[in-house]
């Protein structure tokens, strides 16, 4: 194995770095990528995370070299103590994302640094004094986020140093705008309104002037991160029907008109979310048009000092 360096992130590691982030989006989402400057100021701050990243403290980035090539990096975040940060980051640190170029024969060792920047990240959150950390993978483009299941070496590598899954499985879904169906009013006299909502555009199912149910649709998803490619991207932020209405179409046909409102602006593809313990939603998403894009693990947790146990 060649010598591995574990290092903190320099300016003269921005084209490599960008690289192995674009490289894992790419395995994730199609057409979308991120800027050496966007990259970079990622680093600085997250301002797509409003509510959270006001809360982190301290931020490291960490890069492992191998023969003069980026070969993994990771991100870490320690968040504040005091009672204005949520019970859940209180105090908390998270390897806010970690990559690492899979092995390949011309360059098998890859993982090995993989494993060395993993436990240097421990190092720096058990030195930062944390009661509790996470690790993850988000990057700040839409639908990448925990651990997707396109990135098995880089949750190979959290697991070996006993980052254990306890949080829940979601599944990303995308549809192509143009091939979402258009359902007919399930309801005579139904009709929309739109408004601000607060996940982007509301569109309202009014029947006799009664609300009952909305949908949101996100249009905006690279504006903060510039990232290229996401202006043909919009994802639905809030879909909710009343229970009386439940089980009628009002939920497809909103999605219908969704798709109409997002044709008039360009966009081609639409993004939904679902647990994967949820079967109603993942059938309705099914049913609506969606196919699934990727499942990702979230909530990976582990005690500190446990890597000296």
């Amino acid at each position: 194995m060649s010598s591995i360096e574990v290092r903190p992130f320099r300016r003269s590691d921005r084209q490599q770095l960008t690289a192995l982030v674009n490289a894992h989006l790419a395995a994730v989402i199609p057409g979308v990528s991120l800027s050496v400057t966007s990259v970079v100021s990622h680093l600085e701050r997250d301002p797509g995370e409003f509510i959270v990243d006001p809360w982190v403290e301290q931020r490291v980035t960490l890069v492992a070299e191998q023969r003069q090539r980026i070969v993994a990096a990771a991100h870490l975040m320690r968040y504040g103590s005091d009672e204005r940060m949520g019970e859940t980051y209180r105090n908390a640190g998270e390897i806010r994302w970690l990559l690492c170029w899979p092995a390949v024969p011309y360059w098998p060792d890859s993982l090995d640094a993989g494993d060395m920047l993993a436990t240097e990240c421990l190092k720096q959150l058990d030195g930062w004094g944390v009661s509790r950390a996470y690790a993850d993978g988000t990057l700040p483009v839409p639908g990448v986020y925990g651990v997707p299941e396109q990135w098995p070496h880089v949750r190979a590598i959290y697991e070996k140093v006993g980052f254990r899954h306890l949080g829940p499985t979601e599944i990303v879904f995308v549809a192509w705008v143009d091939e979402l169906p258009r359902w007919p009013a399930p309801h005579p006299g139904l009709r929309t309104q739109r408004t601000l909502g607060v996940n982007g555009t509301r569109i309202w199912a009014l029947l006799d002037d009664e609300a009952v149910g909305h949908i949101e649709v996100d249009t905006n998803l690279g504006e903060v991160n510039r990232a290229a490619g996401t202006s043909s991207w919009a994802d639905i932020g809030n879909l909710n029907v009343r229970e009386s209405h439940r089980r009628l179409g009002v939920g497809s046909w909103l999605v219908a008109q969704a798709a109409d409102w997002l044709r008039l602006g360009g966009v081609e593809c639409l993004l939904d979310y679902a647990n994967s313990d949820e079967p109603e939603c993942i059938a309705f998403l099914h049913r609506a048009g969606f196919r699934e894009l990727t499942r990702t693990q979230r909530g990976l947790v582990i005690e500190p000092h446990a890597q000296d146990t």
